[in-house]
């Protein structure tokens, strides 16, 4: 189902199938009125002896020198081949098409002064798969996201570096070929721009990069939070834990959303788990149990909360028209502040704060399972053979490690700024990069609540008695690619396959964990998975790897 652009502001949604699932994009015939009715009155102010900014003066710093109409193309590409300055390893293919759609929304608000031909051929490189090699670093979060956005539109030109999707070798796959852009451009039947007055600014000005990267981690953040919950309900089980702190009138003492909603998810996973009743009997001198499972909820409801917000604030960001100067609808031509990215890099900053403490919880009831003064019965470190095997040991040093990493980067950088542009732009956000760190911080957390989720099945089946229907089918699902409890082997590929089931989100398919999860998918799938198709590999249950 493609997705239209200009009759109504993108959805979240909207940005994960484009950015992750390659939906095609079409301008609406209304974007297209907006497009042209702006593009009148910058023709007008071109022809104006008086000088505009952006139009018939040059940029930042640079914006009392006026440009003589015979200089003003050549004033569109020298600032983006010179903005076009980004450094370091390329970005994800997905943020790159996130950050293309974004600022093609934008166009086709009307406010930007762009020509029709331009903000098609933006959608045409979206549909092509066109995907420019945008370096890691060159954005400061402030006057847009200039060196990434720059390097889109350098492409526009027939200039600069792309990747391609090509077949590969294996049916059903591809592989990225990079190649020049007026090659890629070519091949795909599409002739490059010269840009106009106005043009070059129109296609830099925005924050379309770090919203992208907002919206992709609030879709991951509903798969990785539900998995924190069912990470937390089998902890609970295999730990000997009561899942009576998650009743829902102790909820109600303290009314926050996200909290609720954890602790009925908790419950309902535990619910008829056969070693939770187990032990409910007198004989059970415990009194609580420890805060990494007994307030699960409110650390995970917490990121939650955290959450919301930010999905509140990515709501404005896309109904918003981002540039520097706008077109407004009475036809002025007014310099602004929208494109500072204060709003995003706060709460992508709030995120990673939040992602360290629910990656923190859960590598402290890994850490209690390998404890046997802490387990309630299982053996050290969850070894077969402890002494001769090692078990989940260094499985913990793992977690612990992405945790202190984790902790690290929820360092805000929005609280940073480093003047630019001969102090015309004296203050900026850092928001780019904040969403930079705040995908690594995904990555990490994923990574710890694979770990918990391994080492909490593992010891679930070292219980006598079995664990909740919802748990138990999650395990199974781990079985057909991770054995259980045995003789030592090698363990960093039982972490990948684990690791590639919570990615892929079959272990919440297993549990029934599905509402949030399968919103985030390609549309017309019914899993998560479609789309996102990379399998977890097979290991040898007799292999005893490189001890």
């Amino acid at each position: 189902m493609p997705v239209i652009i200009g009759d109504a502001p993108l959805s979240r949604h909207d940005v994960v199938q484009v950015a992750r699932f390659d939906a095609e994009v079409v301008l609406s015939p209304a974007a297209l009125e907006r497009i042209d009715a702006a593009r009148a009155v910058i023709d007008g102010l071109a022809a104006d002896v008086r000088p505009h900014y952006g139009i018939s003066t040059g940029f930042g710093a640079l914006a009392n020198t006026a440009i003589a109409p015979a200089d003003r193309t050549r004033l569109q590409q020298s600032l983006i081949r010179s903005h076009a300055a980004s450094s370091g390893e390329p970005v994800e293919r997905e943020v790159v098409r996130g950050l293309m759609l974004l600022r093609l929304q934008t166009l086709a608000t009307g406010r930007t002064g762009i020509r029709r031909a331009t903000a098609e051929l933006y959608a045409a490189m979206l549909n092509a798969g066109i995907t420019p090699v945008v370096g890691e670093y060159g954005s400061l979060g402030c006057s847009g996201d200039l060196a990434p956005l720059s390097h889109v539109a350098l492409t526009a030109m027939g200039e600069g570096i792309v990747q391609v999707d090509r077949p590969g070798a294996e049916p059903g796959t591809s592989e990225a070929v990079t190649m020049d852009a007026a090659t890629a451009l070519a091949e795909a039947g599409l002739a490059p721009v010269v840009l106009a007055e106005k043009e070059g600014l129109a296609l830099v000005n925005g924050t379309d990069g770090m919203l992208a990267m907002l919206c992709l981690a609030l879709a991951d953040l509903d798969r990785l939070l539900d998995t924190a919950d069912l990470a937390a309900a089998m902890s609970v089980e295999g730990l000997l834990g009561t899942d009576a702190p998650f009743a829902a009138d102790l909820m109600a003492l303290r009314p926050h959303a996200g909290q609720a909603t954890s602790a009925a998810q908790i419950a309902a996973l535990l619910r008829g788990s056969a070693i939770v009743a187990s032990h409910k009997g007198p004989e059970d001198t415990r009194v609580q149990d420890a805060y990494s499972l007994r307030c699960a909820p409110q650390v995970h409801g917490t990121a939650r909360d955290t959450a919301a917000h930010a999905e509140g604030v990515a709501e404005v960001e896309l109904a918003s028209a981002i540039d520097n100067p706008v077109v407004m609808p009475d036809g002025r031509v007014v310099s602004n502040g929208n494109f500072h990215g204060a709003p995003i890099a706060a709460v992508l900053d709030f995120l990673a704060i939040s992602i360290a403490d629910v990656a923190s919880m859960s590598e402290r009831r890994s850490d209690r399972f390998l404890d046997p003064s802490r387990s309630f019965g299982l053996p050290p470190f969850l070894a077969d053979d402890p002494g001769v095997d090692s078990g989940l040991m260094i499985a913990q040093y793992t977690q612990a490690g992405i945790v202190s990493e984790l902790k690290r980067l929820a360092v805000p950088a929005s609280v940073d700024s480093i003047p630019s542009s001969a102090m015309q732009e004296d203050h900026v956000s850092m928001g780019w990069g904040a969403a930079r760190k705040l995908r690594r911080a995904i990555d990490g957390l994923e990574r710890v609540l694979a770990i918990e989720v391994m080492t909490a099945a593992r010891g679930i089946e070292l219980r006598a008695e079995p664990p909740g229907e919802r748990t138990g089918r999650a395990i199974a699902l781990l079985r057909q690619h991770v054995p259980g409890i045995g003789p030592d082997r090698f363990l960093a590929r039982d972490i990948e396959a684990t690791r590639l089931h919570v990615w892929n989100g079959a272990v919440l398919l297993a549990a029934g964990l599905t509402d949030r999860m399968r919103s985030w998918g390609a549309d017309g799938d019914e899993a998560f998975r479609a789309g996102r198709t990379t399998a977890a590999t097979d290991t040898d249950t007799n292999d005893e790897g490189d001890r």
